[in-house]
């Protein structure tokens, strides 16, 4: 038969093809269909010199024509198509289906064996023959391989004499968008874990070690999964201003180190994300207005604001020695992980304020149970103290050892609560308003009521003031002569002088030192707010004051500016 021209003859009848092989064998080489839809696939494998349709009718001829036009539009269809039997196997495929093929030869072959028996992935994990017994569309998805995934949509065809005898299926190539899902779902599950810590190991760790712990995260998961190996993450410091920098993996020093602001002009491309909120894409570092060196040998960069609750806290920055080397998807892709990323900033954030607030009770609580018995004792030694000076020198000497070790107990429970506090919050955690001014000023408060003087230890030691109490008025001249303070505050009803006499006994002690007396509801039968004033009294409060009124009158005092707070 070699040389012969082919005749592809499509006939349905088994005793009808035998006759038609014997009639035509002498001149050609038979290649035998059994339907029209076979016969279509074999005319795409081949060259055929005629075909010879057997048993056909006018209607049969029409259709059969049909089905090859079909065939042929069907042969640039960007997705596969392919037609079954019953059993599975190949009738017809498109030029789509065959090139995801590992075979030549489709017709004939098992649908599963042609795709290199793919993994179903679901949701019908029997598409086709679901499709074959229920008369409906069986959906699934496949993969072929580890990155090869497929969709395919069967839909029955009813035969002549009614049933199902054909499958028509859809082939869908949808790789990309599965990888760039799964991708989705790794960069989501990475910013979780970013810092998911347990109770346990939140008790374990330092501030500085979960700072570590979220930096290692980042790179490892920027590296691995987003396939950076440069990166550069900054914090905006709203309180002063710049960006600061959290991590430069793979950055020259003198870039990790550049002093940049959220500023669209002057500050790179990192200033003018994190003024706009504005992803920030620059595909050729030689010929961007914008771009600052940062990487060794960058040729482009991709920078994103770090956004949380719709407010730009940072910056997120990676470069590549490419020209062109991002895409719109990797855009996309560090945009959702910045997201995670500033989320867990944040929660760390809040975890370094809750060791702060906790911190800070802790040693406030302290120092409101020990405030008041060591003042006790200081006003004990005081009065022993001046009882033996220029009596017994080794006496006064043992009692001046005593009460300054007393003064330093007070500072050395604000020492340790400044350690236990951390200091690596980014940015910095506001525990309470600043009050500068009355940082480490020595203040000494006169009066007889002990919820006054709790309360003066309570309010003032928040602010950085050094507080030391007495009872009346002759401990307050006692304490004043033993020791240095910037302000003094006293009430004008002491038991054993009056506001006036207690002011000017003061200032014989400390002449420069302001005075500021204080008052309930303008009690003053002696007269000693106006005579003092006649004096130099720096201030007045009348209680009950607001705390903001007694900062404020500290604050004005150690300045020695005078006022009268009302």
């Amino acid at each position: 038969m070699a040389g012969k021209p082919k005749l592809l003859i499509v006939c349905e009848a088994d005793r009808d093809r035998k006759e038609l092989v014997r009639t035509v064998n002498e001149h050609y080489e038979p290649v035998l269909a059994e339907s029209v839809a076979h016969g279509v696939s074999l005319l795409a494998t081949g060259q055929f010199q005629g075909v010879l349709l057997a048993n056909a009718d006018s209607k049969g001829l029409l259709e059969a024509g049909a089905l090859i036009d079909a065939a042929r539009i069907l042969e640039g269809f960007p997705d596969g198509v392919v037609l079954l039997r019953r059993d599975l196997s190949i009738l017809w495929a498109n030029k789509q289906f065959e090139a995801w093929c590992s075979t030549e030869q489709l017709v004939g072959k098992n649908f599963y064996e042609a795709l290199g028996n793919p993994e179903i992935l679901g949701p019908d994990f029997c598409p086709l023959h679901t499709a074959l017994g229920s008369t409906l569309p069986g959906t699934s998805t496949l993969r072929a391989d580890e990155s090869h995934f497929f969709q395919v949509v069967a839909t029955p065809l009813a035969g002549d004499h009614g049933g199902t005898d054909r499958l028509l299926v859809l082939v869908r190539d949808t790789t990309s968008e599965t990888l760039q899902q799964q991708k989705l779902t790794a960069i989501h599950q990475a910013g979780i874990e970013l810092a998911d810590l347990t109770p346990e190991e939140v008790a374990r760790m330092t501030v500085e070690e979960r700072i570590d712990l979220l930096k290692a995260n980042i790179i490892h998961h920027t590296k691995h999964l987003l396939h950076f190996d440069t990166v550069e993450i900054r914090l905006l410091d709203r309180e002063t201003g710049p960006l600061e920098v959290l991590l430069a993996e793979g950055m020259q020093s003198q870039a990790a180190e550049r002093e940049l602001f959220a500023e669209p002009h002057g500050n790179g491309v990192t200033g003018f994300v994190a003024a706009t909120g504005k992803s920030y894409l620059c595909e050729n570092t030689a010929n961007d207005p914008l771009y600052l060196p940062g990487a060794p040998d960058a040729k482009s960069s991709l920078t994103v604001p770090l956004v949380l609750h719709d407010k730009v806290i940072g910056t997120f920055n990676v470069e590549s020695p490419e020209i062109g080397a991002f895409e719109e998807n990797d855009r996309l892709f560090l945009e959702i992980f910045s997201r995670d990323v500033a989320a867990a900033v944040n929660t760390l954030e809040l975890l370094v304020a809750e060791k702060v607030t906790t911190a800070t009770e802790s040693v406030e609580a302290i120092y409101r149970e020990v405030a008041l018995p060591v003042d006790e004792i200081l006003n004990d030694v005081v009065g022993l103290l001046e009882r033996y000076i220029g009596h017994d020198e080794e006496v006064t000497e043992r009692l001046r050892r005593i009460l300054n070790n007393t003064r330093d107990i007070k500072q050395l429970i604000q020492k340790v609560g400044e350690k236990m506090t951390p200091s690596l919050a980014h940015p910095p955690v506001p525990v309470r308003p600043s009050r500068p001014n009355l940082r480490e000023r020595h203040v000494l408060v006169a009066d007889n009521d002990d919820a006054v003087r709790r309360a003066a230890h309570a309010l003032l030691g928040r602010y950085g003031c050094i507080v030391e109490t007495t009872h009346d008025g002759r401990e307050a001249v006692g304490m004043a002569r033993s020791g240095h303070y910037d302000v003094v505050l006293a009430d004008v009803r002491l038991p054993d002088m009056s506001g006036y006499e207690c002011f000017c006994q003061l200032r014989e002690v400390l002449a420069d030192v302001p005075v500021i007396l204080m008052t309930g509801f303008g009690y003053d039968p002696t007269h000693s707010i106006v005579k003092a004033w006649q004096e130099g009294l720096e201030g007045t409060l009348y209680k009950p004051f607001r705390v903001d009124q007694l900062l404020d009158a500290l604050e004005k005092a150690v300045t020695h500016e005078k006022q009268a707070v009302e």
